[in-house]
């Protein structure tokens, strides 16, 4: 079992990996979840950390609940 990294999102308690170095600008990518409030703050603080801004919705995907976010910038 691999262990969590600073910059791996965890907001219902399953670890999941985004290839941050991947995601260009006007980019988004969903993040399945019940703890939105969670995944958002996790979301954030990467993007604080890497300089980057996101526009961040909570919405639903095929009837799953979640969080889609773009970097803007």
């Amino acid at each position: 079992m691999a262990i969590r990294t600073n910059e791996d999102l965890d907001p219902d308690g399953v670890r999941m990996v985004v290839l941050w170095d991947q995601l260009q600008v006007t980019n988004s990518f969903f993040i399945p979840c019940v703890n939105t409030t969670k995944a958002i703050s996790q979301v954030r603080s990467i993007f604080k950390t890497r300089g980057w801004q996101a526009r961040v919705v909570i919405t639903t995907q095929d009837d799953i609940l979640g969080v889609r976010i773009w970097r803007t910038a």
